[in-house]
């Protein structure tokens, strides 16, 4: 068992210091190009450390082989991550900070003072006394959603790779781009990448596993209205910035919001908004672990539309739903040892599993919807998509450990 992650802290911190946010609406992919750079430096260090067949992609999408160093064959497993990062909160000149033998007080980031991260603001914290934290300086996102998966995945093939005692059959890596906006398996072809089951390292407190996650889709509001002069607008102008807050606040406020909701209840979430008197564009999150409950919330979104377009006849509205991803929990079941193997590891790790429903949605769940049961594993992210994003040394280090036990359970068999 690894003791010691010599470059684990170097590595994550490397990482997040390039710029991967995601774009939404980009023509190309992966939508920005901090992600190719980033790829191509994941791709040089794999080649470094002897894995020979690691490439990246014209599409970012960097793969290699840690080969197996049995005598007899053994299924093929897959490591996941997701080198881009939320374009929810600037990702642009990351400046990571360490935090060593933190000891439970407030920490005020110093590239925006109004941003504190504490027990105040991240309860949790309370359990990590004595523990490395890593923070931005309060000005962006950390990243460690998903450079903390990436970085325990790099630093756990090179410490296999310096291990040639510990016996591990063949584990394919994949770090794919552009996650953050859906499109994180667009160009993944699962033959070529050979695995009968992978594992996103995408999750957060130690011991966790999940092997559910909503079903997901997003809906783009398109409102039109008609624009004048304001000097001259009366009985002519029809501002579709009034109609958008209109429609907003017709939506639930008090049930089928991230506000209202927990564990297994769904929502529609109304997270980007840009536009003008002419014509505004929504975009709704539309999340539910019973994918049924995905028309249910699409109809309400189009009635709540067309009463509006009842009283203001002059008004267009257009409602888009599009499909992102399913409950990967069926999919899952197709391959019992993908969750029974994992929980395993975990506890030869040293922890205790533990099993939840993702209140969100991974590259694993398009993964699995594909045919590869992809459940997700713990990698120490906290407070994700925000200013206040942090991790754990420790706690990556503890994933390490957890997926050298998983290449050596997939080994046994039975």
């Amino acid at each position: 068992m690894p003791s010691e992650t010599p470059h684990l802290l170097e590595r994550f911190c490397r990482y997040v210091r390039v710029d991967t946010e995601a774009r939404e609406g980009s023509p190309t992919y992966p939508s920005t190009p901090g992600q190719l750079e980033l790829g191509k430096m994941l791709a040089a260090e794999l080649l470094d450390m002897g894995l020979t067949d690691a490439v990246r992609s014209k599409y970012g999408i960097v793969t290699a082989t840690i080969p197996s160093n049995l005598d007899r064959d053994v299924p093929t497993i897959a490591w996941i991550a997701h080198v881009d990062t939320s374009p929810e909160t600037s990702g642009h000149g990351v400046t990571p900070l360490v935090h060593h033998n933190y000891d439970g007080r407030d920490l005020v980031l110093p590239g925006d003072p109004s941003q504190i991260l504490g027990p105040s603001t991240s309860p949790e914290l309370n359990d990590y006394l004595g523990k490395t934290i890593i923070s931005s300086d309060g000005r962006t996102l950390l990243g460690a959603d998903n450079k903390a998966g990436v970085a325990v995945i790099v630093e756990t093939a090179a410490w296999l790779r310096s291990h040639p005692d510990v016996k591990h059959g063949p584990i394919r890596i994949c770090f794919t781009c552009d996650e953050e906006i859906g499109r994180g398996t667009d160009h993944i072809d699962l033959a070529q990448l050979g695995a009968v089951v992978g594992y996103t390292l995408d999750g957060g407190r130690a011991g966790e596993i999940e092997a559910e996650t909503f079903s997901a889709d997003k809906a783009t509001v398109v409102i039109r209205g008609i624009n004048t002069h304001p000097s001259m607008g009366k009985g002519k102008m029809l501002s579709a910035v009034r109609l958008a807050g209109m429609f907003l606040e017709r939506l639930p406020r008090h049930r089928l919001t991230p506000e209202t909701t927990e564990g297994r209840e769904g929502f529609l979430h109304p997270y980007q908004i840009e536009g003008g008197i002419a014509k505004v564009t929504i975009g709704i999150l539309l999340r539910d672990f019973d994918t049924a409950e995905l028309a249910r919330q699409a109809d309400l979104i189009r009635s709540v539309s067309h009463l509006l377009t009842l009283e203001y006849p002059l008004a267009s509205i257009e409602v888009d739903i599009q499909p992102q991803y399913r409950n990967m929990a069926e999919g899952i079941a197709k391959d019992p040892r993908a969750v029974s193997y994992a929980l395993d590891a975990i506890r030869r790790a040293g922890m205790e599993p533990k099993q939840l429903s993702i209140r969100g949605g991974t590259d694993g769940s398009q993964l699995t919807a594909k045919g590869l049961p992809t459940p997700n594993l713990f990698t120490a992210e906290h407070n994700l998509h925000s200013p206040l994003e942090w991790t754990c040394l420790e706690e990556m280090q503890q994933a390490v450990r957890m997926l050298v036990e998983l290449a050596k359970r997939w080994t046994e068999g039975g």
